[in-house]
């Protein structure tokens, strides 16, 4: 095992230029090592074990972290044991990646989150043993190939907190955008929310808790899949906007 320090120096001399060889033949680290420090250079956290697995600890947060794994994230399992929750964040948006590190910390403060860059996005990932407990839709293949249904203590907490899991939805496959029109010669420009995802599920999920709210929605197909969620009226928009608001 090579110190954190070793890490940090072998990668300082990859980005002065210098060659995976050279940096090797230098430092005496093996090649296959350095180029794993490219996507992770942090020590793997050490598992928590030391709390059973127990109903989320903050549920405003686990409603909007639900609603963010529903669209960007996935579970996968450790050789060693222990689970890894990753939920894929763009660049374009430094708040939401700070949002969604929060509300990992909020939910489970024992277990650590780091933050894994890859291409154009990030995956902020936390490590521990509980992730499957929390997020029982995990499962094998991808989410619009399965059914999604949530727990009875889940629908609980969407309903006790539904603004915080319609944000998640939004901040993960949704977005806050201007369109335009022109009537009469003029110009019109007005807001409106989408949210697109290929789950018939996870999006009734996200028009059940709309309507829950008092928030009026279409579909607009693409091609002809149903895929797009639309909130368009004003008054609606003005309560989304009151709520949850464009990304950052």
């Amino acid at each position: 095992m090579y110190d954190l320090a070793t890490r940090k120096h072998a990668l300082r001399l990859l980005g002065g230029g210098r060659s995976l060889n050279s940096v090797s033949k230098e430092t005496g680290i093996s090649r296959a090592a350095i180029r794993s420090w490219r996507v992770r250079i942090e020590p793997l956290p050490r598992l928590n074990q030391s709390q059973p697995c127990t109903s989320p600890t903050d549920r405003a947060a686990y409603s909007y972290l639900l609603g963010l794994y529903l669209g960007d994230g996935c579970i996968s399992s450790h050789p060693k044991g222990g689970h890894y929750l990753r939920i894929a964040c763009a660049d374009a948006w430094p708040g939401l990646i700070e949002e969604c590190r929060a509300a990992i910390l909020a939910v489970r403060p024992a277990d650590k989150v780091y933050v894994l860059q890859r291409q154009g996005c990030v995956n902020v990932t936390s490590y521990g043993r509980h992730w499957p407990c929390l997020f029982p839709q995990h499962g094998p293949g991808k989410k619009h190939e399965r059914r999604i249904v949530l727990e009875g203590w889940q629908q609980e907490i969407v309903d006790a907190h539904p603004w915080e899991f319609l944000r998640g939805l939004i901040h993960s496959d949704g977005c806050r955008v201007t369109n335009w029109t022109v009537r009469n010669g003029k110009r019109y420009e007005y807001p409106r929310y989408f949210f697109t995802n290929k789950s018939d599920d996870i999006r009734k999920l996200c028009t059940d808790t709309l309507a829950k709210v008092g928030v009026r929605w279409t579909v607009l197909a693409r091609g002809s899949d149903p895929l797009n969620v639309s909130i368009a009226r004003k008054d609606c928009v003005a309560l989304m906007d009151a709520h949850i608001g464009p990304k950052y």
